[in-house]
């Protein structure tokens, strides 16, 4: 096993359990940044990881109606990268759970910030237009 599996619960794991009902951030699990380990990156490049999950869904909280967007997540790793099948628990989350547009992106972002302590995040919805109206929210932390 890879020293960067070690530790990690969602991946691998015989069964997964599946909520849709209220996003956990303690489903967000990291591994070692492997740009930040000199003996894998002998010269010294600065990676940038670009995560799209094009079938995010969540409800608007007044209506109750489905909200559907690709969520792009960008961000300039430090010490630690997000592990995806994580990520992909962690937004499944959103699918029954009533929140605006901008409340998710946001609150995605928080969740990830906190996780990773990132150089650079940035967190982009692209939601599906509702009524001729399209709402791309992003949060940004960090320099770039």
């Amino acid at each position: 096993m890879d020293d960067d599996a070690a530790g990690l619960k969602a991946l691998g794991a015989g069964t997964t359990r599946y909520a849709y009902d209220r996003p956990d951030a303690g489903l967000l699990e990291a591994f070692a940044n492997p740009f930040a380990d000199p003996s894998r990156n002998r010269a010294g490049v600065d990676g940038t990881v670009r995560i799209e999950a094009p079938e995010f869904t969540s409800l608007c909280p007044l209506t109750g109606q489905p909200d559907f967007a690709v969520i792009i997540v960008e961000y300039r790793p430090d010490q630690l990268c997000v592990e995806s099948k994580s990520l992909k628990l962690y937004l499944m989350g959103f699918r029954q759970y009533g929140e605006f547009h901008e409340s998710c992106v946001n609150r995605i972002a928080n969740d990830l910030v906190a996780l990773l302590k990132p150089k650079w995040l940035k967190v982009e919805g692209r939601f599906t237009p509702r009524g001729g109206i399209a709402f791309w929210p992003t949060a940004e932390y960090g320099e770039r």
